[in-house]
């Protein structure tokens, strides 16, 4: 969600700040603003809308400043404007913060700060953190008024400070993440290795209660009891050439082009003749249930995995929303697998979720993309995706890399327990990639085919058995780009309500390839075509029956029910992606969305 870039060093912080800024634009927000260190004085600048705004504002000063933070906001307490935009200053404006996440307890501190006497002009519950600090700093002991502040604020944060006079950063993480970037006599300060990555590949991961001191020479971490902490300095393992466009008008586009290598590094050294290695210390004798904890497109690979792990380890799976899951007092033993999936590994209401999972006595494990995120750190074991960098808001790669992760472990915890594992599904595994590329060599029939709906104001998505999470995902990516209300259903609860909306004006798009469930899915057709609904079906190479019963086709090839959401989504996120483009959209920035949601 909001993003943060610190700077100090030797160059001239401002125009490092706002390409940091520029590279965390992905995570979505509605403004930006600077912070920068003058001699005895701090320079603010802010801007509601883009970073593009904010760079023509501070392209009006002479700024050489050498330190300085930066923020971009995506609103929770008080509307998208310049007010209300990070960085927040204390009374003196002396000392200045930017913060991710949310304060839960700042209307209590702030009542206490204004009987004595703070003067606030946000809306924020940030702008408190400013003033804590001002308050504790009378001895002008800079680090000790932080920790003090820190001591008394409930919530989660990933906080920047700066203090006029003062030629060093501090930061503090709890629940938001933070990374350090370690140059030469530079460092780089960030919410996401995005935007450290061209400057350098030497990192350091926070874990949450820390608090980092920064200068130019290098950095001291302590906890909340002064204690200090050693870290070990860590490699990124993503290059510069991953997070540009190359050539692609969107990161989604160049993302959806990228699954077929992107599942493939996920296979990568997984397989080793028709047997699963995965790093895993786990034992499959103990497992007894499998808890998913997911949201939002992670939560659609989740009941996928359902399917998976039913049919595949004949184990009982749950799949639950990481926002619901602790609120209702889940009932978890110590013979439970609780599994939090996502991409960017900081989502706060999965972490949450999984904390609790552990907490009951469930052993963890993690499906996750980004190497030394907060979930990876938290459970027992964990499955990178290594899909590369995903800047696009709408995830795709992560999305059917995540399904093939789940497929590797369900047949992984069946061999563990001396089963026989399918060698056709092993098969069918490694040519997965070479059939995903087979649907995107029809990207030009799909762009063709958006024209037809990108002027509907409703869609329905209609599959079932294994296509019914891929229809949750079709609908999804459509509404949350493209602005176009969309719902994803099982075809058979159709008749249970969907189907008055039905009309010659609602596109209803089928996943209609030959599995089990093939009959039932031409029945649900004909009901629909005989409302003069416009029917978009997914459909294998030569099906006469299902095309002829469709307005448009777009052809899949055919591979076994449990590996087919991995090829039949690709045709729905095309779909999504070029009927928003047709509409004028931003597609890597839709409105009002995060790539990264680190509040709850």
């Amino acid at each position: 969600m909001c993003g943060i870039f610190g700077y100090i060093g030797f160059q001239k912080a401002t125009p490092l700040l706002v390409n940091g800024l520029r590279k965390l634009e992905y995570r979505g927000y509605d403004s930006a603003g600077i912070c920068l260190l003058e001699p005895n004085k701090l320079k603010t600048i802010k801007a509601k809308g883009r970073v593009g705004e904010l760079a023509r504002k501070v392209d009006n000063e002479i700024l050489p400043a050498t330190i300085g933070i930066s923020h971009t906001r995506w609103a929770t307490h008080g509307e998208p404007s310049e007010r209300n935009a990070h960085p927040h200053l204390d009374c003196q404006e002396k000392i200045a913060v930017v913060h991710n996440g949310i304060i839960e307890n700042y209307q209590a501190l702030k009542k206490l700060l204004e009987k004595e006497g703070h003067c606030f002009l946000s809306d924020t519950d940030t702008e408190v953190v400013s003033h804590l600090i001002e308050k504790f700093c009378l001895n002008n002991n800079f680090e000790e008024a932080v920790l003090k502040t820190l001591a008394l604020l409930e919530g989660a944060w990933g906080l920047a400070i700066l203090k006029a006079g003062e030629n060093k950063i501090i930061a503090a993480k709890k629940g938001s993440p933070l990374i350090l970037g370690i140059g030469n006599n530079e460092m780089f300060l960030a919410s996401d290795a995005s935007a450290i990555l061209e400057h350098t590949k030497k990192v350091v991961y926070f874990n949450d209660g820390e608090m980092v001191v920064i200068d130019q020479k290098g950095f001291l971490t302590k906890m909340a009891n002064g204690d200090i902490v050693k870290k070990e300095i860590q490699e990124l393992k993503w290059d510069v050439g991953q997070i540009e466009k190359a050539g692609f008008k969107h990161f989604m586009l160049k993302e959806i082009f990228e699954q077929p290598q992107a599942i493939a590094n996920t296979l990568r050294g997984r397989i080793t003749d028709n047997e699963v290695k995965l790093s895993i210390d786990i034992d499959p004798a103990s497992i007894k249930r499998i808890i998913m904890v997911a949201c939002g497109t992670s939560f659609y690979s989740g009941l996928i995995g359902k399917h998976l792990f039913e049919k595949i380890c004949r184990l009982p799976v749950e799949v639950e929303y990481a926002s619901e899951f602790r609120y209702r007092d889940p009932i978890i033993n110590n013979n439970d697998l609780a599994i939090a999936i996502s991409q960017s590994g900081e989502t706060a209401d999965t972490l949450a979720a999984l904390n609790e999972a552990k907490r009951k006595g469930a052993k963890t494990l993690g499906i996750i993309n980004v190497v030394g995120s907060t979930i990876s750190r938290e459970v027992d074991s964990g499955i990178y995706l290594h899909a590369g960098p995903e800047i696009g808001v709408a995830s795709t790669k992560a999305f059917t890399c995540q399904i093939t992760a789940l497929v590797l472990l369900a047949l992984y915890l069946q061999q563990e327990k001396n089963a026989q594992i399918d060698k056709n599904i092993i098969k069918e595994l490694k040519l997965i990639p070479e059939k995903i590329q087979q649907v995107l060599n029809q990207a030009e029939l799909v762009k063709a085919l958006a024209n037809f709906i990108k002027n509907s104001s409703n869609a329905l998505f209609l599959g079932r058995g294994f296509s019914y999470p891929v229809a949750l995902e079709g609908a999804l990516k459509l509404k949350e780009i493209s602005y176009i209300h969309a719902e994803g259903y099982p075809a058979a609860e159709m008749k249970h309500g969907p189907i008055a909306l039905v009309d010659e004006n609602m596109p209803v798009v089928f996943i209609a390839t030959n599995d089990q469930t093939y009959e039932k899915i031409l029945s649900n057709m004909q009901e629909i075509k005989a409302r003069n609904g416009k029917i978009l079906a997914i459909v294998n190479p030569g099906d006469i029956r299902a095309s002829q019963l469709a307005n448009w086709t777009i052809e899949t090839p055919k591979t076994i029910d449990l590996l087919s959401p991995i090829v039949n989504v690709i045709p729905l996120q095309l779909l999504a992606y070029y009927v928003a483009d047709a509409k004028g959209i931003d597609v890597d920035k839709p409105r009002n969305l995060a790539k990264s949601v680190t509040v709850e």
